[in-house]
């Protein structure tokens, strides 16, 4: 596949926000991958849902790197969840070629919007007492094997669901959360890519290349983990996958009934659609910042 050199480049830049955002919160680089893969660079949607697994899971390993050396990695935990993960994920990955492009793009934006939902609502409850150690395995296990059918299924790494899963139901603390996620993720990445790499054409050239980049974004998010507001920052990337949600399920939902949409005939309606979001989004972090404590003055001596 040739792919024009300006095409590639924003394709490549783009890039390093998958792994920024994986670096940073454990997760949402497949949610920027496939459209990435699609849009940008023109991938056809099986070959990108595949792609998408293979750069995603690369990534989560370099990116696991780095929060291993600070302890951040519960790899018991992970390996459990993983395991079952890698499970769902090549049995859906092995079925997925079945299923129309279209409806799996579909998917995929509906994931979308329920992940970015899920990440604005988090941290909204506080924490319960610690779960019974043998419930919350056989629970971790289940939440696997279903995160795991949507990696296969979508190409989605899931670690938007996986995080809250083993902050809930595995007791960990957000951070280590965050870092066991990658790993979980690498697993069941490999596995889900092991089922489509049978019957997806891969271009591993651009694949390394995406991947190259991704890696580079992960090692910057990795090391700002620490600095970065959490609850801001994760809030803020919620209204950015809205938006590509909206831009993705604008062009598919007409497809789905038989409606071409071209993006330099329809572009009016579709930025149209991208204001509500980006709007609802600016709003939203304007309150956030707000409401932030500010540390009263020291009092004067008198």
């Amino acid at each position: 596949m040739t792919i024009a050199l300006p095409t590639l480049l924003l394709g490549l830049t783009l890039a390093i926000l998958i792994g920024l955002s994986l670096g940073l919160l454990g997760g949402g680089g497949s949610i920027l991958t496939v459209p990435i893969l699609v849009y940008a660079l023109g991938l056809e949607t099986h070959s990108a849902i595949a792609t998408s697994l293979l750069v995603v899971g690369a990534t989560s390993l370099a990116a696991l790197i780095p929060h291993a050396r600070a302890g951040r990695v519960r790899w018991k935990t992970g390996v459990l969840f993983g395991g079952m993960s890698m499970v769902g994920a090549f049995a859906a990955g092995r079925v997925a070629h079945h299923i129309p492009g279209v409806l799996l793009l579909l998917a995929f934006g509906a994931m979308m919007v329920v992940t970015a939902v899920a990440m604005m609502r988090k941290g909204k409850k506080p924490p319960g007492p610690a779960p019974d150690a043998q419930r919350s395995y056989v629970k971790i296990l289940l939440e696997g094997l279903a995160v795991g059918a949507v990696t296969g299924l979508v190409g989605a790494g899931g670690g938007f669901l996986v995080v809250p899963a083993l902050v809930l139901l595995g007791g960990l603390g957000m951070r280590e959360a965050v870092g066991t996620s990658l790993l979980v993720i690498a697993m069941k990445s490999a596995a889900a890519f092991a089922g489509h790499a049978t019957s997806v054409e891969i271009d591993y050239a651009l694949a390394g290349m995406v991947t190259g980049a991704a890696i580079l974004g992960s090692f910057v998010g990795a090391a700002a983990a620490q600095k970065v507001p959490q609850d801001v920052l994760r809030r803020g990337f919620a209204w950015f996958v809205v938006v590509m949600a909206v831009f993705l399920l604008a062009q598919e939902v007409p497809r789905a009934f038989g409606v071409e949409v071209s993006l330099g005939r329809d572009w009016p309606w579709i930025v149209g659609l991208l204001v509500l979001p980006l709007v609802g989004g600016i709003v939203d972090l304007a309150r956030m910042s707000g409401q932030r404590e500010i540390p009263a003055p020291a009092a004067s001596r008198t």
